[in-house]
Formats: C-alpha cells, sequence, structure tokens
C-alpha cells in the first residue's frame, strides 16, 4: 500500500484507562487533521500492579485491534505498557511506535538545571526503571529520585483534584522527592497531569512539571512528517473514535474530563 492512501488512516493510541485520553486531546491540538482511533482497556486496570508478563501481552492484544481497525501509527499512552512492551512491539510490528517515556525524559533532561530528577507514576512504571534508563542514557551526571504512587489515579477517577485531602496526600508521597532538592519532576503517568495543579502547590514554583503529552505529540509529528505520512489541512478536522473493554458508569464523567470535550463516538469491544 502507498504511503499516499495511508496518510488518511487513523493514529492508534491506547492506555489501561482514560488516562491516555490526556494524549488524544494533546494530539487533538498539534495535530488537528489527523483521525485518532483510541482503545481504553478499562476491564483489565490498573495495568501497574500487573506482572511484566501479563502487560506485555494485554499490549500485544491491545495492538492488534487497533491494526484492525487501518491504523499508520501506534502511540502507547499507558506508562505501565510503556515501560514493559516498547521493545517487544517494535520488533514485532512494523508501524512507527512512539512511548509517552522517552519524549517526556528528553525534555526532563533538557530542562533541570541542578540535574537532580524526580519521577513519580506506578509500582510497575518505577519499578522497570525505564524513565531513569533514558535519561542517564542522555546524561549519566543527573540523578534521579523516584516515587509510586498509587492513589493518585483513584484520586483522578473520583474528581479529588484540589483539596485538602489530595494535597495531604500529594505531599506524603513527594515529600522526599522535594528534600533530595530536585528541580524536575516527571508526572510518569497520564492520569497524573489533572492533579497539576495540586501537585504544583505542594511542589512550589522551583520545580518544573512534565508532562508526557506534548512532548509525545511532537516526536509523533516529527516522526509522521519524516515518513511522509502526517496529514495536514487548514481548517480540518480529524474523527476521534473511543473503543473500551468495558463501560463503567461515570464514563463519560471522567472521560471528558480527560479530553477535555464532550465524548461522541465511543464503542465497548471485546478483547
Amino acid at each position: 500500500m502507498s504511503k499516499k492512501s495511508k496518510i488518511n488512516f487513523s493514529i492508534g493510541v491506547f492506555d489501561s484507562g482514560l488516562g491516555g485520553l490526556t494524549v488524544a486531546r494533546a494530539i487533538r491540538r498539534l495535530l488537528p487533521a489527523e483521525n485518532i482511533c483510541y482503545f481504553g482497556d478499562i476491564a483489565r486496570l490498573p495495568y501497574g500492579i500487573k506482572s511484566k508478563k501479563q502487560i506485555i501481552e494485554f499490549s500485544k492484544q491491545n495492538t492488534n485491534f487497533l491494526l484492525g481497525k487501518k491504523i499508520k501509527a501506534l502511540v502507547i499512552a499507558c506508562n505501565s505498557s510503556a515501560s514493559t512492551s516498547l521493545d517487544v512491539l517494535k520488533r514485532k510490528y512494523s508501524l512507527p511506535i512512539i512511548d509517552v517515556i522517552t519524549p517526556a525524559a528528553h525534555l526532563a533532561a533538557s530542562v533541570t538545571t541542578n540535574h537532580r530528577i524526580g519521577i513519580i507514576g506506578t509500582a510497575a512504571t518505577i519499578e522497570s526503571k525505564s524513565y531513569q534508563k533514558e535519561i542517564h542514557r542522555l546524561n549519566r551526571r543527573i540523578q534521579i529520585k523516584e516515587m509510586a504512587c498509587p492513589l493518585f489515579v483513584p484520586l483522578v477517577e473520583a474528581g479529588w483534584l484540589d483539596n485538602s485531602i489530595t494535597h495531604l496526600i500529594i505531599e506524603k508521597y513527594i515529600k522526599s522527592l522535594l528534600r533530595s532538592k530536585i528541580d524536575t519532576l516527571i508526572l510518569g503517568c497520564t492520569h497524573y497531569p489533572l492533579l497539576h495543579r495540586a501537585i504544583k502547590r505542594v511542589a512550589g514554583p522551583g520545580v518544573a512539571l512534565i508532562d508526557s503529552a506534548p512532548s509525545t505529540t511532537e516526536r509523533l509529528r516529527d516522526v509522521l512528517k519524516r515518513r511522509g505520512l502526517l496529514k495536514e489541512g487548514v481548517g480540518s478536522h480529524g474523527s476521534l473514535k473511543i473503543y473500551v473493554s468495558d463501560l463503567p458508569r461515570n464514563f463519560l464523567k471522567i472521560g471528558e474530563r480527560f479530553l477535555g470535550q464532550k465524548i461522541t463516538h465511543i464503542r465497548t469491544v471485546p478483547i
């Protein structure tokens, strides 16, 4: 199939749940002409507490589903999947695959001035050391402090984004990072950007927060352009189709919070 015919194919995005919609949101902002096909594996979340073997298997199944929807590139919008499955997926599939970890690590390494970076994420992401490995590949002098924050996801999904309880939990998790004098903090989970304001209040003005969605989207744009697959059109708006493996009662409320707009196309599919 020619590149020209593939230009109109969708960008596939998958996550273990709804957090990856923050990445879809960033794609729609930067690349409005592109069609997006999103899959949220809500029935099997959270991935962060699963074994590496299980996460890899889920990631392959998610990719196979999206390939059936005619995609030209894949974005792994799940930090847990990216940290365990990226190399496996790149070996197995021939299409461009962009993860959320590499772009954020590069941005953090370029932003820090005192060479001290903090990383927060799920247990699977933190245990994988994926951010640390990528940052040290760029600069071995950077000191890194990591912390798993398992309560952040339920806080976001409950809508507790900026209140006293949320602040106490954030402070409990990141106080050791702040004592290490970090000047940059990577939000290593796609749910965490919704806690940006609360985390910033606790971290203070001297700590830069790194959200992976914008840098991931910029990397996606560069890859598509280099391969001649970028869809451009002034004033044009691509479609957004959302598929999930389960449809919880509060899906629309939470999903629209992540996406920043009304959800008009959603289907529940077996996986």
